[in-house]
């Protein structure tokens, strides 16, 4: 363009944009967490938040970089404007607002308010499509996610081994093994 100016940042259809990336992610097996289209100069910045039940790798990412670029690319749905593609997981501090949240943070410590029972914390023994049962103080409870806010994983420097977990969810982890290993320090002598 003449004097080197480029043409301005004109706005995005969000809807379009997510329509378009949601079934490149359901094909990589993941779910589309969030879209958000931010204008960073003379450049958009589009940030991806995926999220699977085995968790995101690093080639997970990837894969899906690469996916949602040529399919973005190919429906021209970001225009002439140069754009930054930024794939990621959600964070720790990502708000549990849906069951597969829940589920995926089995073996996790959350805090919650629970309805008229105030704020809870307990450890996510199971989720289904109904409701989470917690381990609170010692006690398994369950809560509808209808009388749940959002709820908040708590980070925490040591963990349950699994053994541990399952003793205390009735010997069964939702048929699937948590994503976490017990971390024994540098020394890995637990000091």
């Amino acid at each position: 363009m003449p004097g080197g100016s480029r043409p301005a940042a004109g706005p995005v259809d969000d809807r379009r944009l997510a329509g378009l990336i949601q079934p490149v992610v359901a094909a990589a097996g993941m779910d589309l967490e969030s879209v958000r289209i931010t204008v960073a100069g003379r450049r958009r910045l589009l940030r991806v938040v995926v999220d699977s039940d085995q968790g995101v790798s690093l080639d997970d990412a990837a894969l899906v970089s690469r996916e949602v670029s040529a399919a973005l690319d190919a429906a021209n749905v970001m225009g002439d404007v140069p754009y930054t593609l930024e794939v990621s997981s959600p964070g720790v501090d990502r708000p549990l607002t849906e069951p597969r949240h829940w589920r995926r943070a089995a073996g996790r410590l959350v805090r919650v308010k629970a309805g008229a029972e105030g704020t809870v914390q307990g450890r996510v023994l199971t989720a289904d499509a109904d409701a989470v049962t917690l381990d609170v103080s010692g006690a398994s409870r369950r809560f509808g996610y209808g009388d749940l806010g959002p709820g908040a994983v708590q980070v925490e420097f040591g963990r349950l081994p699994d053994a541990e977990l399952a003793e205390l969810s009735g010997g069964e982890l939702s048929g699937a093994e948590l994503p976490y290993e017990v971390d024994l320090g540098a020394g890995g002598d637990g000091y």
